[in-house]
């Protein structure tokens, strides 16, 4: 059997661990120096020294040995991208632009902008055009260091564009090394057919419980996930959306307290959520109750830099309160456009003010806790999955330090390399 070999690393350094840590946990990193790993079966099956490698194991590789060379690099795990959006249609670009010259994201929505323009060109792509451009979004994420990543649809909000997400995701993830688990969000906005009173609302809730949950949970799904604000879906009608989700067997998650202090976090908490996302304004007693009952909080500071919020949440509080904070990039066509875990930990460490060791525990194994892979991913150690990033750089804090370009040169997934030299490689 073939092994994957990585020799002659600058330093390797991981989280440890199956479960998500916090508090001062968060940053307890294990660091390698000159380190060495190896790869079997899809699988890490062995880490220390280059001298202990060669030790253990000889210094002339086998036949089938595929060996890197790990010389001026620094292996991380695979990173783990908790929160995207990434089954999409249309581009919002001009929105970006008039928020830079002025207006707001409220603003730009009630003109016919924000979620629902991208519902229509959402609705409007056909399955194939959905999977093929969720296929690249996948490639970019793989050239940035993903291995893993939770996928939502709520860019069709009604049964069949809402199927029709799904089955996209679907397709562009068959065979692509980057894992995905999908997420039911058909409650991220009111459709426009539903807008005209309050009972038209009550039904398009309705129709979230009884029909499009259900059908989505047998296409496949894992999450339900609901956007929890003022304007939106207010505390009891998200609270009906998540318990109708977990009546299907979607365990619960939610975009909560982003714009206002409405009390997703405590909601959170109270429905046994996974994870409360955003949490801008999340309020201590909300904070308290997330870390009461193992709610891991999944910031998204490139949304706050790409809507010029002017705040961040408070993630300094949360390690401090015993809550496990993880990252993620919102991958989305209007609030956060990117593919690139390494550029959410530099806008968490300077935004945030997470060290760099939190920021990498906070991108993998926290963020695999968030999506139910920690027992599997998420560290660099002997069992769990042989998924690897090299960094250029001598030191993890080079993921963050050298900032604005892409550190990731390679990438292996389930021990194959599938990026050599910052190229994605094809079978």
């Amino acid at each position: 059997m073939s092994r994957l070999v990585v020799r002659h690393l600058s330093q390797l350094a991981t989280p440890q661990g199956k479960a998500a840590r916090t508090g001062a946990a968060q940053g307890r990193i294990s660091r390698v120096e000159d380190a060495a790993l190896v790869c079997e079966d899809g699988r890490i099956s062995w880490i220390g020294t280059d001298a202990d490698f060669v030790a253990a194991h000889g210094d002339a590789p086998r036949a089938d040995d595929v060996v890197l060379d790990g010389r001026g690099k620094t292996a991380l795990p695979g990173f783990v991208d908790p929160h995207t959006h990434i089954p999409w249609a249309g581009y919002r670009e001009s929105e970006f632009n008039e928020r830079l010259k002025g207006k707001t994201y409220a603003e730009i929505a009630a003109a016919g902008g924000g979620i629902v323009s991208t519902v229509a060109a959402t609705r409007a792509a056909s399955v194939e055009e959905l999977a093929a451009v969720t296929g690249e979004r996948l490639d970019r994420m793989l050239l940035h260091g993903t291995t893993f990543c939770e996928a939502k649809t709520g860019y069709g909000l009604d049964l069949a564009s809402e199927r029709k997400q799904l089955a996209a995701l679907k397709a562009a993830a068959a065979g692509h090394p980057v894992g995905v688990v999908a997420t039911a969000l058909p409650g991220h906005e009111v459709p426009l057919e539903r807008r005209g009173s309050e009972a038209q609302k009550a039904r398009y809730v309705a129709e979230c419980c009884d029909e499009i949950l259900p059908a989505l949970a047998a296409d496949g799904a894992r999450f339900v996930d609901v956007f929890c604000e003022h304007g939106v879906f207010d505390l009891a009608e998200s609270r009906r959306i998540l318990e109708a989700g977990k009546a299907v067997g979607l365990a619960p998650r939610l975009h909560a307290d982003e714009l206002t202090p409405l009390g997703g976090a405590r909601l959170a908490a109270e429905v046994g959520a996974l994870s409360a996302d955003h949490l801008l304004f999340a309020q201590p007693d909300g904070i308290h109750a997330m870390a009461k009952a193992g709610v891991v909080a999944t910031l998204l500071p490139g949304t706050s830099v790409f809507l010029r919020m002017n705040r961040y949440a408070p993630a300094r509080e949360m390690v401090a309160s015993g809550v496990a904070v993880a990252l993620g990039t919102d991958c989305n066509p209007g609030s956060s456009y990117t593919e690139s875990l390494p550029a959410v930990a530099f806008f968490a460490t300077i935004g945030m003010g997470l060290t760099v060791e939190e920021a990498l525990t906070a991108m993998t194994l926290n963020a695999a806790a968030s999506v139910g892979e920690a027992a599997r991913r998420g560290t660099l150690e002997p069992g769990k999955a042989g998924d690897v990033v090299l960094v250029d750089g001598r030191n993890l804090e080079h993921l963050v330090y050298h900032y604005g370009v892409n550190p990731v040169t390679d990438v292996v997934v389930a021990g194959s390399q599938v990026v050599r030299d910052g190229r994605r490689i094809r079978a």
